[in-house]
């Protein structure tokens, strides 16, 4: 699928080092899993997250969802968040959509801290600087695909316009259509096109691909790569697949709550040259 928005093939080999144990070497800020490299300027960061950590009371139990969490993410990056159910990631995520709130540690965005932002400055975060992706769609089933979208359009100071977004998703002739009369893949492809209409400094995907077949899913990742690489926006994406690690620019293996190592693919691979 020509999703409209640019994409280049890599006929580049992928390969990968890691930063063993979530640290790489060099100084301070490739301690919080940096993406410094020699003779080369860092990005800027748009998400700093430093001794983060998330504890559920369930009845008489506490549940330690993670355990002291550090890391470093830089504007323009595509993360892959790889670890299996229950390692703490898909919390990571949220606590740092601001849709949910540390227990400890903080959360940066550009440098502020988004756990002392007051409740308008926390909403306005959540709905102008981070978008989100859901595995299953989230759309309103009363609204159109194109509806769907206007709701995310209508929040933003700079939106996306809708048009190219159609166009991009390959909805063409479908906008008018409701939820329920699409595919899976349909619905989730107007679930990212909502999320991408805001013009969001970061989108998080929670397992997009988690309920679509195959073929669906490489273009829903290829869709993602194309937005994050034309328009130089952070990309989060969490996933139980290993595969789908190829396609990032960084992993965070997150095992237990916490990042356990984090791997630089230093040639990512496009999303059609992934299999599982």
């Amino acid at each position: 699928m020509d999703t409209g928005f640019g994409y280049m093939g890599n006929d580049a080999k992928t390969t990968e080092k890691t930063e063993a144990g979530g640290v790489s070497a060099g100084k301070d800020a490739t301690a919080l899993g940096g993406a410094a490299v020699a003779g080369k300027a860092e990005p800027a960061v748009i998400i700093e997250v430093a001794g983060v950590t998330k504890v559920y009371q369930m009845s008489e139990v506490q549940v330690h969802a993670l355990r002291g969490v550090d890391c470093r993410v830089y504007e323009g990056e595509f993360v892959v968040l790889l670890g299996a159910s229950g390692s703490g990631k898909s919390t990571l995520l949220n606590i740092i959509g601001g849709i949910d709130v540390p227990t400890a540690g903080t959360v940066t965005y550009k440098g502020r801290d988004i756990g002392a932002f007051k409740e308008r400055e926390l909403t306005n975060y959540r709905r102008k600087a981070v978008g989100f992706v859901f595995q299953f769609y989230n759309l309103v089933p009363d609204l159109t695909a194109e509806e769907n979208i206007r709701l995310a359009y209508d929040l933003s100071d700079d939106p996306l316009p809708i048009g190219p977004l159609i166009e991009g998703i390959d909805m063409v002739g479908r906008e008018d259509h409701f939820p329920s009369q699409l595919s899976g893949g349909q619905q989730q492809r107007v679930a990212i096109a909502r999320a991408l209409s805001k013009n969001p400094d970061i989108l998080l995907c929670d397992e997009p691909t988690g309920a679509l077949d195959f073929a669906t899913g490489i273009q829903v990742l290829q869709l993602l790569k194309d937005f994050n690489r034309q328009y130089h926006k952070t990309v989060m994406i969490i996933t139980h697949n290993s595969s789908i690690g190829q396609i990032g620019d960084r992993v965070f293996h997150i095992k237990d709550g916490l990042i356990d190592r984090i791997t630089v693919n230093e040639s990512p691979k496009e999303a059609s040259e992934v299999s599982w």
